[in-house]
């Protein structure tokens, strides 16, 4: 039981969908990126320079960019349309590819960048993001069956059982 701003009990809910999981992993993933870019600046500007530092953090912005955009373009089409998440995903795992294959490309390497650092802080940041979404996506709950709402002749006969 919770207690609400008025001090009565209220039933805590123990289960149901989670509300807005992309945006929850988005969330969750953003968070330990930005810990993860705020720990490598300083390591790589303490160890390197500026140059490092300046490199850990465009790695990892480019990293939470390209795959956030993965996780809004699931969550939009998951409030419109739930079904169609995979397709989504697919999609957004093409532009995805296709927009970092862009930046990389053609935008070329600017000359301030440290290679090493922002390599090292792109691989450790993809690691940190994909262990960060496998464990905040096991604890998500997908209602897979409309249930409907229980009447109240099931809740007594369930509250019943329990006694």
């Amino acid at each position: 039981m919770s207690s609400s701003t008025t001090g009565a009990a209220q039933p805590q809910r123990a289960s149901g969908e989670t509300p807005n999981p992309w945006l929850r992993l988005l969330c969750s993933c953003s968070l330990v990126s930005l810990v993860l870019a705020a720990a490598g600046s300083a390591a790589g500007g303490a160890v390197s320079g500026l140059a490092a530092a300046a490199s850990v953090a465009a790695a990892v912005a480019l990293v939470v960019v390209f795959f956030g955009i993965t996780l809004l373009i699931g969550h939009v089409v998951g409030l419109r349309n739930p079904r169609a998440a995979l397709g989504a995903f697919m999609f957004g795992y093409v532009v995805k590819v296709v927009g970092f294959g862009a930046v990389v490309f053609l935008l070329g390497t600017p000359a301030w960048v440290d290679a090493a650092w922002f390599i090292g802080a792109s691989v450790g940041t993809v690691i940190a993001w994909q262990a960060t979404e496998m464990i905040v996506f096991s604890r998500l709950r997908f209602q897979l069956y409309d249930d409907g709402a229980p009447d109240a002749d099931s809740q007594e006969r369930g509250a019943r059982e329990a006694a």
